[in-house]
């Protein structure tokens, strides 16, 4: 490693939408920008959430002075309660983002004792040979910020989400005027969100989503439920609102929702109108037409409230026809099965159902082409490097880079794990670090090549096959047959006769087994293999084999 060079290590959110984190590091000193999860895909069965593999920032630990947050949503900061306690470093983050923070922290006892502290805009903070200071920008929740960072080799300026709102909820704009101070002072890299790189034109206000909600509220018959983020603060004041404006009342759903609700208020981000808010068991005293409930679920979450007022299944709340259900959010990518299966649910209980494919009741919270060319513009990078997005998204993302005047040998489209070096005269990706996949399930972490992981696959693959095996305490040698069972791999009558050979050729090949004394694990061992090679040649099957010897 070259130590006048300044590396930039993505270990999330680029080739993906989540799990964002980014690393700087110069000689003996690392930073890391936010610390997010990605939200699981279908083919991680059990798995809760997926956070980024620190393994190269633990391997250097006494190195990193801190990890600085962007703003409060969870595919930025939705990690910090698995990765501080093994990580202990300070947490540095905009004042609505710490609130969130302490609260999601309060519920792990290991990073309960973190250290987090607040940050305000404009206000340098040093750390180590690094010097940064944050910036206001627009996005879809209070005190999101950008992060201009000082290098001992030049400024790095680094977007965070944003979009540049000129009628934004709470009166804060992107700060323009200081993107074009730091550009006519000379930037030698720009990281910018790429999210939204494919989309012409500029990202439609916040403001307008108020708008369509005071609609929908204004017009609706019964009760309505509006599902969003937990920690979208803005449009939850929209909502609150919306439904004065019409004598409504609005009750509180779901956990998370309250705790951020009340964490709000108490901080001064939420201002419900004198007496709209009521808890969730007074509302039940008003008339259909007087009620507003926000809750979770806008992501189709399993364990989530509306998920589960849309199963039927939730103890307080059950749709009745005339209610109006508000879904205001996209689909994160990988979540639009669970969305409309949801959505399904919803229509088939005689509920109406608003959604962004048939009303503006969401906008994004990204820039838009038009927009990252004003970024681009303003700032006048030397080198650039596009962030948050798919592949696909970086690429229009650099392209709109080139044609805005950056060099094309100064664009560099990295993916989770690349290793740039950047100085004045120039970059290059030298090296790769570990930057793949870690599973949550519960409180238990889970590495890209597990083997519960594979077995879940396999499972909800092919189902599972489980052979019993009697031995004689005296030989060694099969007592019986073995029987075999199975779940979830066929209820085919010819099922009986695949059972039989698999029963035949485990026993044939333990009896040719020099297994005396018994070797338990060399019996299941030989067991398993006879079963596997025989599914594979008369079923063309592979579900997964369980073996359970007996002593008789």
């Amino acid at each position: 490693m070259s130590t006048s060079a300044l590396r930039v290590i993505p270990l999330g959110g680029l080739g993906e939408i989540g799990k964002n984190m980014m690393v700087l590091e110069y000689d003996q000193d690392i930073i890391v920008i936010d610390c997010g999860v990605l939200f699981p895909e279908e083919d991680m069965p059990g798995i809760d959430l997926v956070i980024p593999d620190v393994s190269y920032l633990l391997e250097r630990r006494e190195r990193v002075r801190g990890i600085l947050i962007t703003h409060g949503h969870e595919d930025h900061t939705g990690a910090l309660p698995f990765i501080l306690p093994q990580l202990d470093v300070p947490v540095y983050a905009p004042r609505l983002a710490h609130g969130l923070i302490s609260v999601k922290l309060k519920g792990y006892r290991g990073a309960r004792d973190a250290k987090l502290e607040l940050i305000e805009p404009g206000e340098p903070l040093q750390l180590g040979k690094f010097n940064a200071e944050w910036f206001r920008v627009c996005h879809s929740i209070p005190d999101a910020m950008g992060i201009a960072i000082e290098t001992p080799v030049g400024r790095v300026v680094h977007t965070g989400d944003f979009k540049i709102d000129h009628t934004p909820v709470d009166g804060q704009s992107t700060d323009l005027a200081r993107l074009s101070k730091y550009g006519s002072e000379g930037v030698l890299l720009l990281c910018s969100d790429s999210t939204y790189a494919e989309i012409p034109g500029y990202t439609p206000s916040e403001q307008v989503v108020g708008d369509a909600l005071e609609r929908a509220i204004g017009e609706a018959p019964g009760r309505v439920l509006v599902a969003t983020f937990a920690s979208l603060i803005s449009r939850i004041q929209q909502i609150m609102d919306a439904a004065a404006q019409h004598d409504r009342q609005v009750g509180v759903v779901g956990r998370s929702m309250i705790e951020n609700v009340r964490m709000s208020i108490d901080m001064g981000y939420l201002k419900p109108p004198a007496g709209v808010l009521l808890p969730l068991g007074d509302t039940k005293q008003l008339d259909d037409e007087r009620v507003v409930l926000v809750t979770t679920g806008s992501q189709g979450e399993p364990t989530s409230a509306l998920v589960r007022i849309a199963q039927q299944t939730h103890r307080d709340i059950r749709i009745v026809p005339g209610d109006t259900v508000v879904i205001s959010a996209t689909p994160i990518p990988g979540n639009e099965t669970l969305v409309s299966r949801t959505i399904d649910n919803l229509f088939r209980q005689g509920a109406r159902v608003l959604y962004d494919k048939i009303t503006l009741v969401h906008v994004h919270g990204h820039a838009s082409q038009e927009e990252l060319k004003m970024m681009l513009n303003l700032v006048r990078p030397r080198f650039f490097v596009p962030v948050h997005g798919e592949y696909r998204h970086m690429l229009a993302h650099a392209d709109l880079a080139e044609a805005m005047g950056v060099a094309r040998s100064g664009i560099f489209v990295l993916e989770d794990g690349n290793v740039l070096e950047l100085t004045p005269q120039g970059g290059e990706v030298t090296d790769s670090v570990p930057a793949g996949h870690v599973y949550v399930d519960g409180r238990e972490l889970m590495g890209e090549n597990s083997r519960i992981l594979e077995e879940r696959r396999s499972l909800a693959h092919d189902g599972v096959i489980v052979v019993a095996v009697a031995l004689d305490r005296y030989t060694g040698q099969p007592a019986k047959p073995p029987q075999v069972y199975s779940a979830g791999f066929t209820d085919d009558e010819s099922c009986r006769l695949l059972f039989q050979k698999i029963s035949e050729s485990v026993s044939e090949s333990l009896e040719h087994s020099d297994n005396f004394p018994i070797d338990w694990g060399l019996a299941s061992k030989v067991a398993k293999e006879a079963a596997i090679q025989l599914l594979h040649r008369e079923a063309h099957r592979s579900p997964y084999v369980v073996v359970a010897c007996l002593e008789v």
